[in-house]
């Protein structure tokens, strides 16, 4: 069943103004869809991987520079600070294009106590950041005879 709404001049601004916003979203959502994908780059995907001597990590870091990262370990925390400068520079005929990024952040791993802190070593390789954390080497099992008294 169709109900029928008298047109009254609030209606019809209100329904004009509805349309006209909803032809506005899709526009700019267009034009800043890739400022959202943009946001997340600056994120750090880690993986952490338990070997048998060692662990290791590994932050995905895409345009960071060496001389741009800051680790520390405080207590058995591993903090990465990372800081992130892009631009980008578009010039056609009159038009001007300028875009830049930047921002920093950081992420802090909780290591096990079988770490060997004084060993830790990290390397910056085609914007993967590689954590080498030994593990504490453990006594070899050695029987231990017990006297009974």
């Amino acid at each position: 069943m169709r109900f029928l709404v008298k047109q009254t001049p609030d209606n019809f601004i209100k329904s004009v103004n509805d349309e006209i916003s909803s032809i506005l979203n899709r526009h700019f959502d267009d034009i800043y869809s890739d400022y959202d994908r943009d946001m997340d780059k600056l994120s750090m995907p880690v993986e952490l991987t338990d070997k048998k001597d060692e662990y290791d990590i590994r932050a995905e870091l895409p345009g960071v520079k060496k001389e741009d990262l800051d680790i520390d370990l405080n207590e058995n925390y591993l903090t990465i600070r990372a800081k992130k400068v892009e631009e980008h520079k578009e010039n056609e005929n009159d038009y001007k294009k300028s875009e830049f990024k930047y921002g920093e952040f950081s992420r802090s791993i909780y290591l096990p106590q079988d770490v060997d802190f004084e060993k830790i070593d990290a390397k910056l390789e085609h914007g993967i950041l590689k954590i080498k954390a030994p593990k504490l080497e453990k006594e070899k099992d050695a029987v231990k005879k017990i006297t009974v008294k």
